[in-house]
Order: C-alpha cells, then sequence, then structure tokens
C-alpha cells in the first residue's frame, strides 16, 4: 500500500510535454484571456451596484411633515423690489412675500432680479408662486419673463438627475409648471439613510382675463405627492461570488 496512488497528477510522458511555438503562443494567449477574466470579475466585486424599489409609505417620518425646497430664478426684466414669493397649500396656508431665507440679487443694472430661495412646504397638494403680488405698487404690464436655474425638494442624490425647467418667454403671460412629487430614499453601504424627492413637470403659459381685466401674472408652480416611493440602495457583490466565479 503507498500513498501515491491517490496522486491523481501522474508524471506525464516525455514525449507529451515538448515545447513547441505553437503551444507558447496558446500558453500566453489563455495567461492573457485568464488574466483578463479576473480583471474583470475583480471590477465587479469592487463597483458598488444600485438597486431600486418602490413601495407605498411616508419615509421621512421625522420631517414633521415637511419638504424643503430650493429655487433659484432669474427674471431678468423685473425689479428686484417687485419680486415676491407667495405659498398656498390644502392645509389653509397662505402667505404672501415669503422672505425668511431668501435673497435678491439685482441684474441688467437692477432692470432685473435673480431670487434665491430656501423655504419649507407642507406634504400637502399646494402651490408657491414668484409674483408681484406682495408689491406696495402693483406694475402696470409686469414681464414674467424667466429662466429656472435650480428647482429641487430635500437632499440632492447622486442617482437623481438634475431636474430642469423650461424657459418662459411670453412677456405679458403667467406661467404654470405643474409638479408631481415623488418621495425618494438613498441607502448606502453603511445603511445611512437621505431622503429627496424627484419630479415630473409640465408646463403651459396663458394670458387669464377676468372680469375686471386681465389678471396680473405670475409664475406658478403647482404640485402634488405621488404616494409612491422609490429607495434607491448601494450593495456591494458578496465575497462568496467573486471567489465561485474566479
Amino acid at each position: 500500500f503507498s500513498s501515491f496512488r491517490f496522486d491523481i497528477y501522474r508524471k506525464v510522458p516525455k514525449d507529451l510535454t515538448q515545447p513547441t511555438y505553437t503551444g507558447a503562443i496558446i500558453s500566453v494567449c489563455c495567461c492573457l484571456f485568464i488574466l483578463f477574466l479576473f480583471l474583470s470579475e475583480l471590477t465587479g466585486f469592487i463597483a458598488t451596484e444600485i438597486v431600486n424599489e418602490l413601495y407605498v409609505d411616508d419615509p421621512d417620518k421625522d420631517s414633521g411633515g415637511k419638504i424643503e425646497v430650493n429655487l433659484n430664478i432669474s427674471l431678468p426684466n423685473l425689479h428686484c423690489e417687485l419680486v415676491g414669493l407667495d405659498i398656498q397649500d390644502e392645509m389653509g396656508r397662505h402667505e404672501v412675500g415669503h422672505i425668511d431665507n431668501s435673497m435678491k440679487i439685482p441684474l441688467n443694472n437692477g432692470d432685473g432680479c435673480r431670487f434665491e430661495g430656501h423655504f419649507s412646504i407642507n406634504k400637502v397638494p399646494g402651490n408657491f408662486h414668484v409674483s408681484t403680488h406682495s408689491a406696495t405698487a402693483q406694475p402696470q404690464n409686469p414681464d414674467m419673463t424667466h429662466v429656472i436655474h435650480k428647482l429641487s425638494f430635500g437632499d440632492k442624490l447622486q442617482v437623481s438627475p438634475e431636474n430642469s425647467l423650461a424657459l418662459g418667454e411670453c412677456t405679458l403671460a403667467s406661467h404654470d409648471y405643474i409638479l408631481k412629487i415623488v418621495p425618494t430614499v438613498y441607502e448606502d453601504m453603511s445603511g445611512k439613510q437621505r431622503y429627496s424627492y424627484q419630479y415630473t413637470v409640465a408646463n403651459k403659459e396663458y394670458v387669464a382675463y377676468s372680469h375686471t381685466g386681465r389678471i396680473i401674472p405670475a409664475i406658478w408652480f403647482r404640485y402634488d405627492l405621488s404616494p409612491i416611493t422609490v429607495k434607491y440602495t448601494e450593495r456591494r457583490q458578496p465575497l462568496y461570488r467573486f471567489i465561485t466565479s474566479v
């Protein structure tokens, strides 16, 4: 009895181990191919995978029923003393000339204005609008031509593309932006969650009239919240799968 009997790697006859150029080329190609496969698996193992899921819930229960909004908009043909932000919703909130955490920057030698505001809205349908309603004296023909540089809700997430809105060019028209806000959760590898909101938008321009004449134009952002929450989760390939693939 000998333990050598269990050796499945027996000695190969010499005539089968004769080196050739063809064999060398095949060996080099095989080694390169194996290296390529290994590096591909290693890259897949190191990379972070982002998985998304949908569910019905209010993810940010600690927010107090509030959503943080960031708005940056330029009105090149309207003086800063005329520009104001008004907020309304179905809970009875009606605030004209909101000024907290906002800033007005004159443009075009004072003929225009850039409005930057950070404010909160309730988690109910409503609207906020940029208008001249809070001005002490209303202009005769306010020009609501504008460019929206930024409109975001909640924290900025790397998976959320920067939403951009259209350029309003009709001089005396009101502008309606209809927003459908979707709650979004991002959970990183450490389990930390961040809460944000994505949105879809449709817009229209119109000149409104009443029995007293033309209604003062404004830039309206009318929003509603989706009951569906989108969750993004960072995941990494488990070690056992990497070892098996290699």
